[in-house]
C-alpha cells in the first residue's frame, strides 16, 4: 500500500510550476528556443535531450537528428552535452529582411520510435546595423522667392534592424531658414521633410548646409548622417511637370537585361538653366534600386538585373524631376511582370476502376488513359511514368493510349487505399509537365484475426468493490474492415470456489469493458485468472484469445481478533497474577491478537488504553506483553484493571479493546487469604445493600417460574385445541389455528382467522366464511387467498378436502435453524446489528419456548407476554434493540406439520408469484437471505 508523505509548501509550489509549464508547453505545440543573431558557431540553442525527455548519450543511440527541408542547415546536435547549437554565423537580416519576427523551423527525428518534434528557434535581433543613406550628400536648388512654410521632402534613412533597433528618429543641425518635421506614414514609417522657416536671401547667402541625421532605439544608439546643401537661385516660377501622372508597363519576366523598359518625359517651360529637367529616382526600395537603372536626361528605364516574377509581381518606384532651379515634380512608375507559361500536356482519364478486392490476381487494368499536347516537335513528344514504389505500372499501347495495371497482389491491411499520380511530360527546354491523380479503394476480405496488444493482461482492484463497476477494459483490433472488423468479446467458461466465472464477471460484447458482478473478498479469493476471446463478424468468423490475471488488493475492512486472554463460558472473569516481589519489567501477561487482513493492514500495535493504576504497568507496543513498570508497593490495591487496545495500521485504522484484570499476589491461595481476611463491613447501609439484592433475586426467580408455568399451561392448551379441531366433523382438521409468519426476513407476525362453519345434516351445501386478513403482510393459504366472499362449498367439495387435509406432507426441514442461525454466540450472524442473542443452552431454549406461546396466545387474540407486534416480548429480558429481526427470513416456504399446505407471504401474491405446494418442497424467493 503506498504511503503518502506530506510535501513542504514551497515544494507544492514547485511542483505547480512545473505542472503549468506542462500544460503550456503542451499546448503550444513546439519546443521553442530564441537565440540572438550574430553569435559564434557552437553557441548554445538549448538543451533538446532534455526537452525530449531523453539522456545525452541516448542522442546517438536512439538516431535523433535534425531533418530540414531546402534551407541551409543553421543549427547541429552536440551529443555529449545534449544541447542545441549554433552551425555557424546566422545573419537575421539575411535570414528575414524586415520581418518583425525571425522564425526558423525544424523537426527533430527520433528514429528509433520514427517520429517528430517541432521545434521553433526565434533569431533575436541586435543592433548590429546602421541606419544609412543611400547618398552622402544631397543637394537642394532653392528660389530666394520660396514662400516660408514649404516642405522639401529628405531622402529616407534605412536600418536592416527591426523593433527599437530600427530607425527610430531623425535630427536637423540647427539653422535660423529651416527646420525638421517628420510626418508619420499611413504604414508607421518616418518621412524627413525639411521646413523652409523664414525667406532665403541669394545676396546674403547663396548656400546652407544641415546635417540630417538619423537614429535608431538600439544600446548603444547608431547613427548615419546625410549632408544637405541648399543652392539659392534666382526666381524661377515654373516647376517641371510630368506628362502622366502614373506609368504603368507589363513585360515578361524572362526579358534581356538591359531592354529600355519605359520612358519618363516631364517639361518645364522656362528657359535656360531653368528649363533643364534632370531625372532621379527618390524613396526606392534598395533592391528596387539595383535591379533598375534611370538615365537622368532622358528619362529612360531600363533593367540591369534579371526580372523575377515570384520575389516581386510589381515593381514600384517613385520618379523625381527637378529643374535648374531646384523645382521639382515627382510621379509613379508601376511595372507589372508577366509569367511565361507554355501549353502543358492534357491528360484524360478514358476508363477508371474506384475499387478492387485484396486477392485480386496482377496484371488486373485499373484505368485507361490518353495524352496530347498542343505544340509540335519536341514540345509535343510526351513520356508518362508512375513516381514512387507503387505496385502499378503503365503499358503503353496504340495513338498515345496507356493502360494502368497492377504489378503484384494487394493488401489491404498494408495499404487501404492508392493514390495513384501519373506525371506528363513533355521534351522541352523548360520541360512542362502535368500530373493526374487517381483513387483505387482496396476492399477488404477477412484474413485476418482479431489481434490483442499484449499476449497477456493483468489489473488489480480493491475488495470490497462495488457490484457492477468497471474493473478492466481489454481492446483487440482487427485489421480487416467493415464487419470484418466488428469485434465481440466474451469471456471463456471457468469455474473459481465451485462457482462458475459468470457468477463473478461479466464482460460487455461490444466494447471489452470487464465488470464485476460480485463484491469480492480478499480474504476468500487473491486471484482470478481467465480468457477473454475475441471474435470478428466475418464470413467465417476469426478468433482471437488473451489471458487476464485480476489481483485483489486488500483493504482494512477486518478489525483485530483478540486470541488471548480469552474468558471463561461460565461468566467468570480471567484473572493474571503478578507477584508483590515481581521487579520492574516483570512479564504478567501477553496480549495475542491477529488480523484477518494482510500487508500493512494486518501490523498490530498494542498500547494502553485504560488502567486502574497508571504508570504500574506498560504494554509492548510491538509484542502486547504486559509488563509492571515499577516495583509493586504495599499501598498498591490487590486487583488492578487493565484496557489494552489493539490497533492495526490500516486506513482507517480498526481497534479491538480486552480487559484485563491483574491479581497482586505470589498465588492462589494468597489472593483469597487477602480476600478473606477484608472485614466485614458494619455500615447498616451496606446490610441494607444486600438485603435489596437477596429480594430482587428471589422476585426475578418467582417470576421465572411463573412464566415457565404459563408457559405450559399455554403449550398444553394449543396441543388440546389441535386435537379436538382434528376430531370434528368440519372437513377442517388440516387447518392450524394460527401461522407463524416470518416478515421482511426477520420478524414474526401473527395472524389468526375466524372459521364460521354452517353444517345441516340434510343441506347439500355449507357455507365456509374466510374473513378478510386484517394484516397485508400475513402469509396464508392458497385456498383463503384466492377467497374474498363467502363460499358456497359442496358436500363432494368437503369430502374432497377432508381427503387433502388428512394427508400428512412429509417434513420440510428448509424452515429449521441452520447451525449458523441459531442464537447464541456461536452461530450470530448480526454483527451489524445491536440486539443481543442469549448466550447459553438454557436461555436457546426459553427463546424458542416464548416464541411458541406466543403463537398460541395470538391464536387468542391476545398476548401476554407485552413488547408489541414483532418483538413477543423478548425485549424485556434482552433489551429493547432485540426483536424477531434478528431472525433469518424463512417465509419462502413456511410448513406446517399435519398439512399439505406452504405458506407463502401475500406480497407474493401481489407481485404475481404463485404461493407453492405441499410435499415440502421448497420455492426459492426473489429475496436474498442476508447473512
Amino acid at each position: 500500500m503506498a504511503i503518502w508523505v506530506k510535501l513542504p509548501c514551497c515544494s507544492g509550489l514547485v511542483l505547480l510550476f512545473l505542472f503549468l509549464g506542462l500544460l503550456l508547453e503542451a499546448w503550444a505545440g513546439k519546443i521553442r528556443y530564441s537565440v540572438p543573431e550574430e553569435t559564434d558557431k557552437g553557441s548554445f540553442v538549448g538543451n533538446i535531450a532534455k526537452d525530449l525527455g531523453l539522456q545525452p548519450q541516448e542522442l546517438a543511440e536512439r538516431g535523433v537528428r535534425i531533418v530540414s527541408r531546402g534551407r541551409t542547415q543553421l543549427f547541429a546536435l552536440n551529443p555529449r552535452s545534449g544541447s542545441l547549437v549554433t552551425a555557424g554565423r546566422i545573419d537575421r537580416e539575411e535570414l528575414c529582411a524586415q520581418s518583425e519576427r525571425c522564425l526558423v523551423s525544424f523537426n527533430i527525428l527520433v528514429e528509433d520510435k520514427m517520429k517528430l518534434f517541432p521545434v521553433e528557434v526565434e533569431i533575436i535581433d541586435i543592433n548590429d546595423n546602421t541606419p544609412q543613406f543611400q547618398l552622402e550628400e544631397v543637394e537642394f536648388k532653392m528660389n530666394e522667392i520660396t514662400t516660408p512654410g514649404t516642405r522639401i521632402p529628405l531622402p529616407f534613412g534605412q536600418d536592416l534592424d527591426v523593433g527599437m533597433n530600427s530607425l527610430q528618429s531623425y535630427q536637423l543641425s540647427s539653422n535660423a531658414h529651416f527646420s525638421l518635421d517628420v510626418q508619420q506614414g499611413a504604414d508607421g514609417s518616418q518621412h524627413p521633410e525639411m521646413v523652409l522657416q523664414s525667406p532665403l536671401d541669394r545676396e546674403k547667402e547663396a548656400f546652407h548646409h544641415l546635417l540630417l541625421t538619423a537614429s535608431d532605439g538600439g544600446n548603444p544608439v547608431h547613427s548615419g548622417t546625410l549632408h544637405i546643401r541648399v543652392q539659392v537661385m534666382d526666381a524661377n516660377d515654373n516647376p517641371p511637370a510630368f506628362t502622366q501622372a502614373q506609368y504603368h508597363m507589363s513585360v515578361p519576366e524572362n526579358v534581356p537585361l538591359g531592354t529600355r523598359l519605359l520612358t519618363v518625359k516631364a517639361t518645364d517651360p522656362d528657359e535656360g538653366a531653368n528649363g533643364e529637367v534632370t531625372y532621379s529616382f527618390h524613396n526606392v526600395d534598395q533592391k528596387i534600386a539595383q535591379i533598375f537603372r534611370l538615365d537622368s536626361c532622358t528619362g529612360e528605364i531600363s533593367n540591369k538585373e534579371p526580372l523575377d516574377f515570384e520575389e516581386y509581381e510589381i515593381y514600384p518606384m517613385e520618379i523625381q524631376a527637378q529643374d535648374g532651379a531646384g523645382l521639382m515634380a515627382r510621379t509613379k512608375v508601376l511595372i507589372k511582370v508577366l509569367d511565361i507559361n507554355d501549353n502543358a500536356p492534357e491528360v484524360t482519364v478514358t476508363s477508371v476502376t474506384t475499387a478492387v478486392p485484396e486477392n485480386f490476381p496482377p496484371e488486373t487494368i485499373i484505368a485507361l488513359i490518353s495524352v496530347h499536347d498542343q505544340d509540335s516537335g519536341e514540345n509535343g513528344h510526351i513520356t508518362c511514368s508512375i513516381p514512387g514504389s507503387l505496385p502499378f505500372k503503365l503499358e503503353k499501347l496504340v495513338d498515345n493510349y496507356y493502360r494502368l495495371v497492377t504489378e503484384r497482389t494487394l493488401d489491404r491491411e498494408l495499404i487501404s487505399r492508392y493514390n495513384i499520380t501519373v506525371i506528363a511530360t513533355d521534351q522541352g527546354i523548360p520541360t512542362l509537365y502535368t500530373e493526374t491523380y487517381i483513387s483505387l479503394q482496396v476492399t477488404d476480405i477477412n484474413d485476418n484475426p482479431p489481434a490483442f496488444p499484449k499476449d497477456s493482461y493483468f489489473t488489480y482492484i480493491p475488495e470490497n468493490n462495488p457490484r457492477g463497476a468497471s474493473i478492466f477494459s481489454v481492446t483487440a483490433h482487427d485489421a480487416d474492415s467493415d464487419e470484418n472488423s466488428r469485434v465481440t468479446y466474451s469471456l471463456a467458461e471457468d469455474t473459481f470456489l465451485g462457482a462458475p466465472l459468470s457468477f463473478y464477471l461479466s464482460i460487455n460484447s461490444d466494447t471489452g469493458v470487464l465488470y464485476a458482478l460480485r463484491s469480492f473478498d480478499y480474504e476468500q479469493l487473491q486471484e482470478l485468472q481467465l480468457k477473454v476471446t475475441a471474435h470478428d463478424s466475418g464470413d467465417p468468423p476469426l478468433s482471437s484469445n488473451v489471458s487476464l490475471s485480476i489481483f485483489l488488493l486488500d483493504q482494512n475492512d477486518n478489525a483485530p481478533e483478540i486470541l488471548y486472554p480469552t474468558f471463561p463460558n461460565d461468566g467468570s472473569t480471567g484473572v493474571e497474577l503478578a507477584p508483590r516481589s515481581a521487579e520492574p519489567g516483570y512479564l504478567v501477561t501477553k496480549v495475542v491478537a491477529v488480523d484477518r487482513d494482510s500487508g500493512q493492514n494486518a501490523w498490530l500495535s498494542y498500547r494502553l488504553l485504560k488502567a486502574s493504576e497508571p504508570g504500574l504497568f506498560s504494554v509492548g507496543l510491538h509484542t502486547g506483553e504486559v509488563r509492571t513498570a515499577r516495583a509493586l508497593l504495599d499501598r498498591d490495591a490487590l486487583k488492578q484493571s487493565l484496557v489494552v487496545a489493539v490497533q492495526d495500521h490500516g486506513q482507517p485504522p480498526l481497534s479491538a479493546t480486552v480487559t484485563l484484570t491483574v491479581a497482586v499476589a505470589d498465588s492462589i491461595p494468597d489472593v483469597l487469604a487477602e480476600l478473606g481476611s477484608l472485614e466485614p463491613s458494619t455500615n447498616p447501609d451496606n446490610s441494607s445493600l444486600t438485603l435489596y439484592l437477596v429480594v430482587a433475586v428471589a422476585a426475578v426467580s418467582c417470576v421465572f417460574l411463573g412464566f415457565v408455568i404459563v408457559l405450559l399451561a399455554l403449550k398444553l392448551r394449543r396441543w388440546h385445541t389441535s386435537r379436538l379441531l382434528q376430531a370434528s366433523e368440519g372437513g377442517l382438521a388440516g387447518v392450524p389455528a394460527s401461522h407463524f409468519v416470518g416478515v421482511d426476513g426477520v420478524r414474526a407476525f401473527l395472524q389468526t382467522y375466524s372459521h364460521e362453519v354452517s353444517l345441516t345434516a340434510d343441506s347439500g351445501k355449507s357455507h365456509l366464511i374466510f374473513p378478510q386478513p386484517n394484516y397485508a403482510d400475513t402469509l396464508i393459504s392458497q385456498e383463503s387467498c384466492e377467497k374474498s366472499e363467502p363460499l358456497l362449498v359442496t358436500q363432494d367439495l368437503l369430502e374432497d378436502k377432508r381427503e387433502t387435509f388428512s394427508q400428512q406432507a412429509p417434513p420440510n426441514t428448509d424452515w429449521r435453524f441452520s447451525q449458523a442461525q441459531r442464537p447464541g454466540t456461536s452461530g450470530s450472524q448480526n454483527g451489524d446489528e445491536t440486539g443481543t442473542w442469549p448466550n447459553n443452552q438454557f436461555d436457546t431454549e426459553m427463546l424458542q419456548a416464548m416464541i411458541l406461546a406466543s403463537a398460541s396466545e395470538a391464536a387468542d387474540g391476545s398476548s401476554t407476554l407485552g413488547g408489541g407486534a414483532g418483538t413477543m416480548g423478548l425485549s424485556a429480558r434482552y433489551g429493547p434493540q432485540f426483536t424477531l429481526q434478528h431472525v433469518p427470513d424463512y417465509r419462502q416456504n413456511v410448513y406446517i406439520p399435519g398439512s399439505n399446505a406452504t405458506l407463502t407471504n401475500a406480497a407474493g401474491k401481489r407481485d404475481g408469484k404463485a404461493p407453492a405446494g405441499g410435499n415440502g418442497n421448497k420455492k426459492k424467493s426473489g429475496k436474498k437471505e442476508k447473512k
